[in-house]
C-alpha cells in the first residue's frame, strides 16, 4: 500500500527541514557582583556541594537564570556553580544593556581594521578619562572612585569597547594569551595591546632573568605606543598615570604582551 502523499511530504520536511533551522544563539553572559557573601554551590541546591564563598565585590558572569532562585555563574577563575537569586547576595552590573560577554571578541565588519582601530581609540579615551584616580590594592570592582592596575584596565576596556576582562592582571593575561598574537618584545606592540610585568627587583637590567615565559604576572597596562604606557600601581605615584618605560624598570620587567580585542 502507498503512502498518501501528504503523508510523505511531512516526512521530507521533517527529515531535512529540520537540519537546516539556523541554531539559536548563545546568550551572552552578565556581568555582575557580588554584594553579600554567598555559598557557591555545585548544583542548584541548599543541600548540594559547596565550593566556599564569594565575598563581597567579586565579579561573577551569570551564564543563566535556573529558576526563581539560581543563577548559574562563573566566577574568576573559570568555575561555574551557582548562587542565590537574592539581590542581597548579587547584583547585576550593567542592567540597563542586559550585560556584557566575559569572552569578549573585536566586532566583526567589512571593515575589520577600521573597527578595531576606533575600538582602540575609545578604549584609550576611556583610560584617561581616569587621569590622576587613586590607586587602591584590591579595590572594588563595583565603582570608579579607586583603581588598581586590572581593575583600571578593566574599566577602560569596559567603556570602551563593551567588553568586561577577568578581573585580576593573571586572567587578563590568560586571556590575550587564548587570542594569540603575544609578543616578548615591547616595540612589536600596538597602541591598544595590554603590556603584562613580573615583580620589581631594582631598576638594573641584570636583576631580571633573561627569559621571564615562568614568571608571575604582577602587573598589567594599557600600551599608548612611542614607549609609553597608560595604567596604575601605587597611592605614591599618584594613581591612573601615563609613563615611558622604555630603558627604566619597567622595560626589564615586562613579560609579553597582546591585544584583547
Amino acid at each position: 500500500m502507498k503512502k498518501p502523499f501528504t503523508a510523505i511530504l511531512l516526512a521530507t520536511t521533517v527529515t531535512l527541514g529540520l537540519g537546516a533551522l539556523p541554531a539559536k544563539p548563545a546568550q551572552a553572559a552578565t556581568d555582575a557582583v557580588i554584594v553579600s557573601s554567598v555559598n557557591f554551590r555545585s548544583q542548584p541546591d541548599v543541600n548540594s556541594k559547596s565550593y566556599g564563598l564569594l565575598k563581597k565585590g567579586e565579579n561573577v558572569d551569570i551564564l543563566s537564570k535556573v529558576n526563581n532562585w539560581w543563577y548559574k555563574v562563573r566566577d574568576d577563575s573559570g568555575r561555574i556553580g551557582y548562587v542565590s537569586t537574592n539581590s542581597k547576595y548579587i547584583r547585576t552590573t550593567d542592567s540597563s544593556s542586559g550585560g556584557s560577554s566575559s569572552k569578549p571578541s573585536s566586532t566583526s565588519t567589512s571593515n575589520g581594521s577600521s573597527s578595531t582601530s576606533s575600538t582602540v581609540n575609545k578604549v584609550i579615551a576611556a583610560g584617561k578619562k581616569y587621569l590622576g584616580t587613586p590607586y587602591e590594592f584590591g579595590s572594588s570592582r563595583s565603582n570608579t572612585r579607586t583603581f588598581d592596575c586590572s581593575d583600571f584596565v578593566r574599566q577602560a576596556f569596559k567603556e570602551g569597547a563593551g567588553i568586561t576582562l577577568p578581573s585580576d592582571s593573571r586572567g587578563q593575561a590568560s586571556y590575550v594569551k587564548s587570542k594569540g598574537g603575544t609578543t616578548t618584545n615591547w616595540r612589536n606592540l600596538k597602541p591598544g595591546d595590554l603590556m603584562f610585568f613580573m615583580e620589581y627587583r631594582g631598576t638594573r637590567a641584570s636583576s631580571y632573568p633573561s627569559n621571564k615565559a615562568n614568571q608571575r604576572v604582577t602587573h598589567v597596562g594599557i600600551y599608548l605606543g612611542d614607549g609609553k604606557i597608560l595604567h596604575t600601581y601605587s597611592k605614591e605615584s599618584g594613581g591612573v598615570r601615563i609613563d615611558s618605560f622604555a630603558g627604566k624598570h619597567w622595560e626589564h620587567r615586562f613579560i609579553f604582551g597582546g591585544s584583547a580585542l
